[in-house]
């Protein structure tokens, strides 16, 4: 009885490990918790952060075998972007696709700067919940364009970044 009792201690120990363990790697992955300080960014990061605050992505995607279509309209309302590691930013975002629609999620994808111009990396990415994607889209201005691959249907997307209007009462 002892045995059995010793056992099922060390089984629940190592469940907990594993839980606790787990736990922080979905954290890490999904980027939940702590911001990279924002007073450590650089003039450009922080510039970027500033502009997609309370921003409309307005645009179209088109779907490679479907050119004679007309692009599709695309939309992502961000209420906030945010560094959260080392080439690690956070979209707070809200978008119509992937059975996500009207629901804000934390969206952290790989980013780095050429210069002043801001790019989305993602090669084979899982976003739990959305699916995995293979993207490269930048931001220069008011604009936004790239290439995405979300299983054997890819396409191009473009468009306009505005601020979103404040509510009227």
């Amino acid at each position: 009885m002892a045995i059995v009792r010793r056992t099922l201690g060390i089984a629940a120990l190592v469940i907990l490990g594993l839980l606790v363990f787990g736990g922080g790697w979905l954290t890490g992955r999904l980027g939940i918790g702590s911001v990279v300080n924002p007073a450590s960014l650089t003039d450009v990061e922080r510039q970027f952060a500033e502009r997609m605050r309370g921003v409309t992505m307005i645009g179209s995607f088109t779907v490679v075998g479907r050119e004679t279509r007309n692009p599709e309209p695309d939309r992502y309302d961000i209420a906030s972007v945010e560094k959260v590691g080392e080439d690690l930013w956070r979209f707070n975002a809200s978008m119509d696709c992937c059975g996500v629609k009207g629901k804000t999620l934390p969206i952290v994808v790989p980013m780095r700067f050429v210069g002043d111009t801001p790019l989305i990396m993602m090669t084979d990415t899982s976003l739990p919940g959305i699916g995995t994607f293979t993207v490269r889209v930048f931001f220069y201005g008011d604009w936004y364009a790239g290439t995405w691959q979300h299983g054997k249907v890819g396409g191009h997307m473009s468009g306009r970044i505005e601020k979103q209007k404040a509510p009227t009462e």
